[in-house]
């Protein structure tokens, strides 16, 4: 993932991030188990939790939903909002078809949720 839209979905500071996706069992599709492994480029120093590379332990979770769009307006009610820009659409290098919105749950760990912007 490009830095520049890692630093305005609120992920990292402009750091890189490198992000495999590893299939679990044999489904395939959108039925499959998957495994998100990420690394961010020049991670480590003091953890303070200001983005997803400056924390210790659990920290960040990826939740996948049919629409950002009603998720946000879900979270909007609850009180919840985005730290940074969201939904912010993927660069044409991952997939432009979802985005991406970063909040935080009641415990400061970063809560990714991507999908469709809406399921019009």
């Amino acid at each position: 993932m490009p830095g520049d839209f890692a630093k305005e979905s609120g992920l990292t500071d402009s750091k890189i991030l490198n992000i495999k996706f590893l299939t679990l069992g044999g489904a395939d599709g959108e039925e499959a188990t998957k495994l998100k492994l990420m690394q961010v480029e020049g991670s480590g120093g003091q953890a303070d939790q200001t983005h997803i590379d400056s924390t210790l332990g659990f920290s960040y979770i990826t939740v996948f939903v049919k629409s950002t769009d009603a998720a946000l307006a879900r979270l909007k009610k609850a009180g919840v909002k985005p730290i940074a820009r969201g939904p912010a659409t993927l660069p044409a290098s991952l997939d432009p078809s979802l985005a991406l919105t970063i909040v935080r749950d009641p415990d400061g760990n970063f809560v990714e949720l991507v999908g469709p912007k809406s399921t019009k």
